[in-house]
């Protein structure tokens, strides 16, 4: 935790995963923190597990939101942090990168686990404004499994049954979302939001 006074502050973006949370926030043009770069690796013992076995990596648990928080309030107050890179595909960091503000008074963080930072960052000072992405479930699912199947991230037998929890899943994400400070939007209400941030 740093006591300076940020110098940008943070649109969050959330949403379930495959709803385009990831597309909207690189073309925004504004700094990127990709959240999801921290989840905890694959051999991690505190990982969540479901009745099966296999982890459960919708489950908050599987994420480093203390990291995360920290990495944010870092790329506020100082203009540039050091975050990991996450491989989906063999569940661990393999290695770091740089993100940098150069100049903006705004930056975007996007991932799954947002309703977990809404608060904190907004009691640290650096939040902007929170958003959730709201579209159709069967929508968000097709264009989930064809992103992580063009990604390699898991067997399609795993994207298919993980595809199926999370469409049941998906509209209690987004209340979860809504009721932890996001606001519930429509992509291109997300994007002209971003595009007003940008030129302003």
């Amino acid at each position: 935790m740093t006591s300076e006074t940020p110098r940008a502050r943070m649109i969050l973006i959330g949403g379930a995963s495959g709803s385009g949370k990831s597309r909207i926030a690189e073309e925004s043009g504004l700094p990127l923190l990709r959240l999801d770069d921290f989840y905890r690796d694959g051999d991690d013992p505190a990982l969540p597990r479901l009745s099966s076995g296999e982890v459960d990596w919708d489950h908050a648990g599987s994420w480093h939101a203390e990291r995360a928080l920290a990495a944010a309030e870092e790329l506020a107050t100082t203009g540039r942090v050091e975050v990991p890179v996450y491989d989906i595909a063999t569940s661990r960091a393999t290695g770091t990168h740089t993100v940098e503000l150069g100049g903006a008074s705004v930056f975007v963080a996007e991932g799954v686990f947002v309703a977990e930072m809404v608060e904190l960052a907004r009691g640290r000072g650096i939040l902007a404004d929170a958003v959730c992405v709201r579209r159709s479930r069967w929508l968000t699912m097709a264009l989930r499994f064809a992103r992580d199947l063009r990604e390699n991230r898991k067997s399609p037998a795993f994207l298919v049954k993980r595809g199926l929890i999370l469409a049941r899943r998906e509209p209690g994400i987004v209340a979860h979302l809504a009721a932890a400070g996001c606001r519930p939007l429509r992509v291109r209400r997300i994007r002209a939001l971003l595009a007003d941030v940008v030129s302003a």
